[in-house]
C-alpha cells in the first residue's frame, strides 16, 4: 500500500509467564517511532497482542497500516480465528473460552476505520525491522517488577 504506515511488532517475555515486553518500529515514509512497554507477570503472547494493539492506538486518524509480526498466534488469530470466535461469543471451536479476550476485543477495537495488511516474517532470522521491534520489547521488559507504561522512544 502506497503511503501506507509500516508497523513491526514483537513481544517478549522472560519465562511464559513471566515479567514482558512489547516493541513496535513505526514507519511512515521517512518517519520512524519507537514505542515499548511491558508488565512484571504476563505471557509471550499477551506480549505479542500488546505490540499490535499499542501500534494500532498510537495512530492519530485511519489509514493503511502494514503489520509485520512474527507471531503466528496474533496473525492467524486475527484473519482466522477471531471472526468465529466473535459468531461465538468469544468461545472457541470446543466451546472453551478465548484466551486473552480483553486483548482480541481490544485489538478488534483497534482494527477499526484502518485498512489493514498482515505479514508473517520468522523471529530471530535477521529482518532487520523484526530485530529492532525485538530489541524494543526486551527493553520494555520491568526489571524490578513494576509495571510499565508505553513509553515513546521516537
Amino acid at each position: 500500500m502506497p503511503d501506507a504506515v509500516h508497523a513491526y511488532t514483537d513481544g517478549a517475555c522472560k519465562g511464559n509467564p513471566g515479567p514482558g515486553g512489547w516493541g513496535v518500529l513505526l514507519r511512515w515514509g521517512e518517519t520512524e517511532k519507537e514505542l515499548c512497554g511491558g508488565e512484571s507477570e504476563t505471557t509471550n503472547n499477551r506480549m505479542e497482542l500488546m505490540a499490535v494493539i499499542a501500534a494500532l492506538e498510537s495512530l492519530k486518524r485511519s489509514c493503511s497500516v502494514e503489520i509485520t509480526t512474527d507471531s503466528q498466534y496474533v496473525k492467524r488469530g486475527v484473519g482466522e480465528w477471531m471472526p468465529r470466535w466473535k459468531r461465538n461469543g468469544w468461545r472457541t471451536a470446543d466451546r472453551k473460552p478465548v484466551k486473552n479476550r480483553d486483548l482480541w476485543e481490544r485489538l478488534d477495537a483497534a482494527l477499526g476505520g484502518h485498512e489493514v495488511r498482515w505479514h508473517w516474517v520468522k523471529g530471530h532470522a535477521g529482518h532487520p525491522e523484526n530485530e529492532r521491534a525485538d530489541a524494543l520489547a526486551n527493553q520494555g521488559i520491568p526489571k524490578r517488577g513494576a509495571r510499565l507504561n508505553a513509553s515513546d522512544r521516537s
